[in-house]
């Protein structure tokens, strides 16, 4: 079944292992950890010749890739490889899932796929992960994972990475997400691999932040010494130096902070607190653009906080605008703007790239950057010198931003693999496991903090021949202290792989026919659910007590249980957000509308009163026109799990019921009385509920009598004021815009 393909001993070694357990494969990058993929296939095909194979991959880049590996390579029929992405439609997919022996797929599509019944991976023989690292938290390798490892006739696993990271809790985490049972470190050092490895020269380039540059960083330092010094008086933060805590430490404290408030504690402190804090957290970003970035990035990110200063609610920013050090540092931001200022990363990185390409005129280059903005502003810059043809190498179109399509990236890719240009600039996207032979040097404009990403942006060079790798640091500001995170971690990191095989709990766990397996089984429940919930972890949970999921396009309700009974779902942020943009009271009305046993669950170990920045009041006053006005109940959740379980037990009740889960999504609600109709067609009109629909009809009479009513005669009942009678009159007196 392989062609013109001999694999390396390290591999025949490991597919050993492979063959006989559910694997992690540790390799360096570039060491063919999808050679070793396709060995287990073709081992697999053999053991069982009408099974699938599956293989994940992170990025549709990264998956066509590995097809065109295994069409290299394998003696199969092209029509039997299938490639699965979100620009295939549903039903083309479950077709081709039906011809293919292997299929490539990224997770995300692929887990809809499983949700919604449209493929089956009972016949799949071999599952492989790519970048298995990822498999932690709700990502959607580990719902795969565990759907593979309850269903498949003949499981198999092969989980692959370069780098699993510095902490074992983490590594320890993927390894029973993925449902390992046997470890196969292989590290450069190791003799069977170390004649393959391709030297890579690490050096550090370090320059020094001018006195303009300088004059900034002095003024953001001060905003954030001022803030820090009133948290510290009010003994609000420990820490000596602000600088050093992170966004995730300070993002925890204002949380804590919220819950104190929200549970009675009355001082003024612990809002004003929560408001500097955020305070804080815009500043260390700013000064990370300037001592990392430059003016470019800077000036952008200036101008968006005066924006919402001017325009805006939020207290923190407007603070900061006042700031007289704020404005000084805008000021002098945006002369150095007008005047041109480059970091002097930048000027070094010009010079570099010129130097490079005269000393090789078909040179290679990745210059890897941690910001979009940033990165296109370095494109430019290279591309005024002779001879260079830079591009822009980013991931897909984010709100106000550019953006590259999956398929403008392999386009991409291509265009550099054969010489169209010679210099990628490239963010994040550009780090995982693509395969672009001989890059010649790669640049760091910025160390990164994290050991895995350290390792993928290196190892895009050093694949065939001896590799070269610059990374540019500013002294004295955090590049510097990212440079040596990046170090104790990655260091950590191969402390731990030489544990991994002794050390690490690996997952005993087996597909073995359950008791209750041989018990005949109960009709599933079925539960309709609106399509954008998909990526809900409440939908993976129902799916494992087994109900029988309906993805579409619902009018109200996230949920349909019954013919009766529909669930809006919000988790505890978003139910606050949702009273914040006045989405929330729309929802409820059609819900009570379209059903006749109502429902809403908010989920979430956040305490409701501290999830943003609005009033407890509002809150209460939401909490209270639901379970009153509307007569409809809350029902407060901590998880996912536990608001699977909610939902799955009323469904089951509402379905066992009735006798029958053949009902339709569309909600089958008795009519309304004639009363219920009158106060529901007025409660319908802007900033009226159901309470004040009632007093309006008391005092009118009738729904004509109520909709002829000029402002002044509405302003008569109490509790309608000039805004809530101006907007009535506004909504039945504008012409219908078809």
């Amino acid at each position: 079944m392989l062609k013109n393909f001999k694999p390396r001993l390290y591999q025949e070694t490991i597919l050993a292992a492979a063959a006989k357990n559910n694997t992690l494969v540790v390799l360096p990058t570039g060491m063919g950890k999808t050679a070793v993929s396709m060995l287990l296939s073709v081992q697999r095909f053999k053991q069982y010749p009408h099974s699938k194979v599956l293989v994940l991959a992170p990025t549709r880049p990264l998956v066509q890739q590995h097809i065109e590996t295994f069409k290299r390579y394998l003696k199969i029929p092209e029509e039997e490889l299938s490639l699965f992405t979100g620009h295939i439609k549903p039903k083309k997919r479950a077709e081709l899932w039906k011809t293919s022996k292997i299929i490539f797929s990224t997770p995300q599509g692929l887990e809809n796929d499983i949700i919604s019944g449209r493929i089956s991976l009972d016949e799949v023989s071999l599952l492989v992960f790519d970048e298995a690292h990822r498999a932690v938290g709700d990502y959607a390798y580990v719902f795969v994972a565990e759907q593979y490892h309850k269903k498949a006739d003949f499981p198999r696993i092969l989980a692959l990475t370069a780098s699993p990271g510095s902490d074992m809790e983490k590594i320890q985490e993927v390894v029973q997400n993925l449902y390992i049972e046997e470890v196969e470190v292989r590290t450069e050092k190791d003799p069977d691999v170390s004649p393959y490895i391709k030297d890579i020269n690490i050096e550090w380039k370090k320059v020094k932040l001018p006195p303009p540059f300088e004059e900034i960083q002095k003024f953001l330092k001060n905003i954030i010494k001022d803030r820090s010094s009133k948290l510290k008086k009010w003994g609000i933060l420990k820490r000596k130096n602000i600088r050093i805590v992170s966004k995730k430490d300070l993002l925890k404290l204002q949380g804590q902070l919220r819950g104190r408030a929200a549970s009675g504690e009355k001082d003024y402190v612990l809002w004003t607190a929560i408001s500097v804090l955020a305070e804080i957290m815009k500043i260390q970003h700013a000064l990370e653009l300037l001592e990392t970035q430059g003016i470019v990035a800077l000036n952008e990110y200036m101008k968006k906080i005066q924006k919402e200063g001017y325009s805006g609610k939020t207290k923190a920013v407007k603070n900061i605008i006042k700031d007289l050090n704020f404005r000084s540092a805008l000021i002098k931001t945006q002369k150095m703007y007008e005047q041109g200022f480059q970091h002097p990363k930048l000027i070094e990185l010009q010079k570099l790239v010129e130097k490079e390409i005269k000393n090789k005129k078909d040179i290679k280059i990745i210059v890897f950057n941690q910001y979009r903005d940033n990165a296109k502003n370095i494109v430019d810059e290279l591309n005024n010198i002779d001879n260079i043809s830079a591009r822009l190498f980013v991931g897909q179109q984010k709100k106000k931003e550019s953006g590259l399509s999956q398929k403008q990236q392999k386009e991409m890719l291509e265009k550099f693999k054969n010489n169209k240009f010679n210099i990628l600039v490239a963010t994040s996207v550009g780090e995982e496991g693509l395969d672009i032979p001989k890059v010649d040097l790669v640049i760091f404009f910025e160390p990164i903090p994290s050991a895995i990403r350290h390792i993928q942006r290196r190892g895009r060079t050093g694949r065939q021949e001896k590799g070269r790798c610059i990374i540019l640091m500013t002294e004295n500001t955090r590049d510097q202290g990212y440079r040596w995170s990046a170090h104790h971690k990655e260091k950590r990191m191969y402390r731990n792989l030489e544990k991994l095989r002794s050390k690490i709990k690996l997952s005993s766990k087996k597909p073995e026919k359950k008791l209750n397996e041989y018990i005949p089984k109960e009709k599933k429940i079925k539960i309709f659910v609106d399509h954008r919930e998909k990526s809900s972890g409440v939908i993976k949970e129902l799916i494992n007590l087994n109900a029988q999921i309906k993805l579409d396009k619902l009018d109200s309700a996230d949920y349909i249980l019954s013919s009766r009974c529909g669930v809006e779902f919000k988790t505890v942020d978003d139910f606050a957000q949702s009273i914040i943009d006045g989405r929330l009271l729309d929802q409820i009305k059609q819900l009570k509308r379209n059903f006749e046993c109502p429902l809403v669950v908010v989920e979430g170990e956040t305490d409701i009163f501290a999830a943003r920045n609005i009033h407890p009041n509002a809150i209460r006053g939401m909490l209270a026109t639901i379970a009153i006005s509307y007569k409809i109940p809350v029902l407060f959740t901590k998880n996912p799990k536990e608001s699977s379980a909610l939902i799955h037990t009323i469904a089951k009740r509402e379905q066992q019921e009735s006798g029958k889960n053949d009902y339709s999504m569309h909600a089958d609600k008795k009519p309304l009385s004639e009363k219920e109709q009158q106060e529901y067609i007025i409660s319908s009109l802007p900033s009226v509920g159901p309470t004040l629909a009632k007093e309006l009809l008391k005092e009118f009479k009738t729904v004509k009598n109520v909709i002829n009513a000029d402002k002044e005669k509405l302003k008569s009942v109490k509790k309608v004021g000039e805004k809530i009678s101006k907007d009535i009159r506004k909504i039945l007196d504008s012409d219908y815009l078809s």
